[in-house]
């Protein structure tokens, strides 16, 4: 049985996608440098038969450890995609973005798979229009604090097409909006995940702005089926794989407040550099391609979330005691 590559594999999504393609039959081979990823994520994976592990930066040649097996799809999820993570070493994001592209394309070639690159919504920057489709080009700073993140993901897509036209690689590009659910960092350093955390710690929820920008909220599970339904097909894309309902921030922070039934208090703080206002895909392609659309309510997906933040809590707190 061919192997797949899931580079980023011990990362919030990576993670889920390695436990998905195994449960699927699949051979995975998960590569991570662990600079934003979690061994913890892939634990109760380690000993199973059809998953290995190697820790190594994909801006690093990966001939040393695709040697010896046969290759026939590649996800490349190799890069963090919070602000604080991908900020902290910038020069880093952009290298893993684009130089880890090409290896990982050039590793494609090599063995005629098939890869699929996880790129974001942020390609689009702040939004000229709203929703965002896969055809509009975007409003991005292309020397502000996100664009290593933001300019590294347009160009590592640029790649991908042009492997594709010129040595006839087999791509696939998905454009991830923002997805949570449980397995995320508590410091991710993302919307849900900080006002999940900082409301069961009974701290003030940090709201950046006037917390009127939106975003759209895709549960994990709908964005594994998104990427492995892209895989699956024959497109290549642009796709953007996201929830088509939007929220302000206001409303996360409200909501959250209900679900956990206890009061917020609301910290204002001055908006990022080049924070966009609006986040809101349009899933047309997706609808009509993979025939995919999300089926978690924002609800259903908030309360799993927070019970493993809760979970994770108590456990803290008792190894804490113990400790």
């Amino acid at each position: 049985m061919n192997k797949t590559v899931v580079a980023g594999g011990a990362g919030f999504i990576g993670a889920h996608l390695c436990e998905y393609l195994i449960g699927q039959g699949r051979k995975v081979l998960c590569i991570d440098n662990l600079s934003s990823g979690d061994l913890n994520f892939i634990s109760h994976l380690i000993n199973h038969p059809n998953f290995s592990f190697v820790q190594h930066n994909i801006v690093e040649p990966l001939d040393s450890i695709t040697a010896e097996i046969q290759i026939d799809e590649i996800y490349n999820l190799a890069c963090p995609a919070s602000p604080p993570h991908y900020q902290a070493d910038p020069i880093g994001t952009t290298l893993t973005c684009v130089v880890g592209s090409v290896n990982l394309l050039e590793l494609a070639k090599q063995h005629k798979a098939r890869i699929l690159l996880a790129s974001t919504s942020e390609v689009y920057g702040d939004p000229l229009k709203n929703p965002q489709h896969e055809t509009d080009r975007g409003n991005v700073n292309p020397n502000g604090v996100r664009a290593c993140y933001d300019e590294g993901k347009r160009c590592a897509e640029s790649l991908f097409f042009d492997y594709q036209r010129v040595h006839g690689v087999s791509i696939a590009v998905a454009r991830l909006f923002n997805t949570y659910g449980p397995s995320m960092l508590a410091d991710d350093g993302r919307l849900i995940p900080n006002l999940i955390n900082q409301q069961l710690q009974d701290k003030p929820m940090t709201v950046y702005g006037d917390g009127k920008q939106t975003r759209a909220f895709c549960y994990i599970d709908d964005t594994l089926s998104g990427l492995v339904k892209l895989m699956a097909s024959t497109h290549a894309g642009p796709v953007n794989i996201g929830n088509p309902v939007e929220h302000t921030v206001l409303e996360i922070a409200e909501l959250i407040s209900a679900l956990l039934d206890q009061p917020a208090t609301l910290e204002h703080l001055p908006l990022p550099a080049d924070d966009p206002r609006q986040r809101l895909p349009d899933i047309t392609r997706a609808k009509k391609w993979l025939s995919w659309e999300p089926q978690t309510n924002i609800v259903d997906g908030l309360q799993a979330t927070i019970s493993y933040f809760s979970e994770q809590q108590k456990l803290n707190s008792v190894s804490g005691e113990v400790a």
